[in-house]
């Protein structure tokens, strides 16, 4: 995909994005199997007109219906999530509308009608080798330090929390996620620690509290200058070095390695190579702590190859793993084995309704730093389109602590 056509938002720019594909007939079929599909759902669509399909609920309403069909009609995966970045529908209860249709996700499009979709629709073209991947990190990670800081907690934690007795802090609940990692992987003072994914040095600072000494791998040249700075702030630049340097690069050997919500972008031709990484890398005796986002198997397979919203305007290249698909990977790529493992889909739910409601709340701080309109509606969007997955089940994530095989 050329650079041209892609979307900038850092810079306020959004290739054709205002322009609604045209095609009545595509549009006339997005229309009927619209109104089919939400008819038992509970939702409440309403149209200027005063028309309304659904069997009732959280409101969703249809501001320009034309635009709307048309966007729909010509790619349903990204056309939807498009209509709502332009105003074309709106609601304002939006993850709870998203829960309604997340909820039936697989079974919205009739079978037969999905099978010709996947002959019809777009395929994803970002690759996830060396210099893909660095391309595709930069596009999400290095849009602006201060952006993520105005929604994230006081650790730059940008990743699931772990909720207990209804934490109201959503730092003390990011701290207990990352210990989680950190007790999976054994790491204690005199560890030689591997972190795979630096994000902004919140996991190297605590493991090095522990008094381990921590390498910690970024591609993100934004994330590491930040994370550098933190470490020093917290006084332990001697026991943490963060290096620019993608996984397939790292040689070293290490007590423990740990990596949160980082595979997701690794893409599914590369899961060998990354867990081969985690078995070369580990000493004897060594164990692994993971954090993944997650999806049920079969709606992996079906989905792996598809390009979306998503793809398109936030996570370029990522495909998020099942579970079935990490413990294969584990088995047939490494010496070890997951000996431990916790879920805990629905605080990630949370965790995605606090950061939009921060979000929110601070905009003005965030249209400071140059983002636009187009930009709010878009991040709102991909917050709650989020939460909606993991309220209802359809994304899920897991911990996971990795030790030897017997016998090895």
């Amino acid at each position: 995909m050329s650079t041209l056509s892609l979307p900038r938002p850092a810079q306020g720019i959004w290739p054709g994005l205002f322009t609604a594909p045209r095609s009545p007939m595509r549009a006339r079929v997005a229309e009927a199997l619209f109104r089919k599909a939400v008819r038992p759902l509970a939702v409440t669509v309403r149209f200027p007109d005063g028309r309304t399909w659904g069997a009732g609920g959280p409101e969703m309403r249809i501001v320009r219906p034309d635009e709307f069909f048309h966007r729909l009609g010509a790619d349903a995966k990204i056309g939807f999530g498009e209509a709502y970045m332009v105003g074309d529908w709106e609601a304002d209860e939006l993850a709870d509308v998203l829960s309604v249709f997340a909820a039936k996700l697989s079974t919205l499009i009739p079978p037969g009608l999905q099978l010709m979709r996947r002959w019809a629709e777009r395929r994803q073209t970002e690759t996830n080798d060396v210099a893909g991947s660095r391309q595709n990190i930069h596009r999400h990670y290095d849009l602006s330090n201060e952006l993520f800081a105005v929604f994230l907690d006081e650790t730059m934690t940008y990743s699931s929390a772990l909720f207990e007795g209804g934490d109201a802090d959503l730092h003390t609940a990011q701290l207990r996620k990352i210990d989680g990692v950190l007790d999976y992987a054994r790491v204690r003072a005199g560890s030689r620690v591997l972190e795979i994914g630096t994000g902004w040095g919140a996991l190297a600072i605590r493991a090095a509290q522990r008094g381990a000494t921590v390498t910690s791998l970024t591609i993100s040249a934004e994330q590491r200058k930040l994370a550098l700075d933190r470490v020093r702030a917290a006084g332990l630049h001697d026991r943490v070095t963060v290096e620019l340097r993608d996984y397939r690069e790292e040689h070293g050997r290490y007590d423990a390695v740990v990596s949160v919500e980082m595979i997701e972008a690794v893409g599914a031709q590369y899961w060998p190579e990354y867990f081969s990484m985690l078995d070369r890398v580990l000493a004897p005796g060594g164990r692994v702590g993971l954090q993944s986002i997650t999806m049920p198997h079969d709606r992996m397979i079906a989905s792996k190859a598809s390009y979306t919203w998503i793809h398109k305007y936030i996570f370029p290249g990522g495909l998020i793993p099942s579970v079935r698909s990490i413990e294969d990977s584990v088995r047939e790529n490494t010496r070890l084995e997951i000996v431990e493992s916790r879920s805990f889909g629905l605080d990630y739910a949370e965790t995605l309704r606090r950061w939009r409601e921060t979000f929110l709340t601070r905009w003005d701080e965030v249209r400071e730093l140059g983002f636009d309109d187009t930009f709010r509606r878009m991040w709102e969007f991909y917050l709650a389109y989020s939460e909606a997955g993991f309220r209802v089940g359809y994304l899920g994530v897991q911990q996971f602590g990795m030790a030897e095989r017997l016998g090895h």
